[in-house]
């Protein structure tokens, strides 16, 4: 009997990569994005935001858009969580893109190097994501931000993109927020990560009053095995996991 149930959650583990593989096909998209980590030096936190909102007037006035933005409230080591959106390569490092910069670039300069004893880390990763319209009308109605970042383990990566849309399923189903999901290109070492945007905390928190029976109901229609096993199965993916809360920055 337990070879059986063995069995059958296997056989419906790979019904669900195959069903969600199209699914996860249809909702990737090519839009590229910079995401940039940084830690405030010791004490400089508040001076590296308003560096940050000077940047981002520079950014205007070489024709890009302004980074979104988020700050750390618990997690991991970052401080500051900014998704520079570029379009593309080709856009982004155009001909007429690059002049425009120029233009800027002596003041842009200047602010960059008064910015280097704010910073005590930080890192890039280029990624491509959901449409950017999509995105910035979410961070515009949202205040709290649920980050996962994951690297997976070798041979896991198209599995865990799957996952991941497994699990959006799973809380469409439930009527909560689905999550922006970015795939690495270039940078940075992780793989993926996803962006759960809400409209403040209690909002976030709002999941643990659903029934049980619904979870159970919700997680076997999107391909899980129940409510429960969704933790598990993601673990036999990944190698590192890396949650973050954060807020909205006014």
């Amino acid at each position: 009997m337990m070879r059986v149930r063995r069995l059958f959650r296997v056989v419906l583990v790979a019904l669900a990569a195959l069903l969600f593989s199209g699914a996860a096909a249809a909702q990737e998209t090519r839009t590229l994005y910079r995401a940039t980590l940084v830690q405030a030096a010791p004490g400089r936190l508040l001076e590296l935001i308003e560096f940050c909102k000077r940047k981002a007037e520079f950014d205007v006035k070489a024709g890009d858009q302004p980074a979104l933005w988020m700050r750390h409230s618990q997690g991991d080591q970052w401080d500051l969580l900014l998704l520079f959106p570029m379009e593309s390569y080709a856009e982004y490092y155009s001909s007429s893109r690059i002049a425009l910069r120029e233009d800027s670039d002596r003041g842009a300069r200047a602010l960059s190097a008064a910015a280097n004893p704010l910073i005590a880390w930080q890192e890039d990763v280029f990624v491509y994501g959901p449409p950017f319209d999509e995105l910035k009308a979410a961070f515009a109605k949202g205040t709290f931000y649920h980050v996962e970042m994951m690297q997976a383990l070798p041979g896991r990566l198209a599995s865990l993109r799957n996952e991941r849309v497994m699990e959006n399923e799973y809380s469409k189903k439930l009527e909560r927020p689905q999550n922006f999901i970015f795939v690495r290109d270039q940078g940075a070492a992780w793989d993926i990560f996803t962006i759960g945007v809400y409209r403040d905390l209690k909002h976030y928190a709002e999941s643990v009053d659903i029934p049980i029976k619904l979870q159970e109901e919700a997680a076997k229609k999107a391909g899980f095995e129940s409510a429960s096993a969704i933790g598990p199965f993601l673990r036999t993916l990944i190698r590192t996991h890396h949650d973050t809360l954060a807020i909205a920055i006014k």
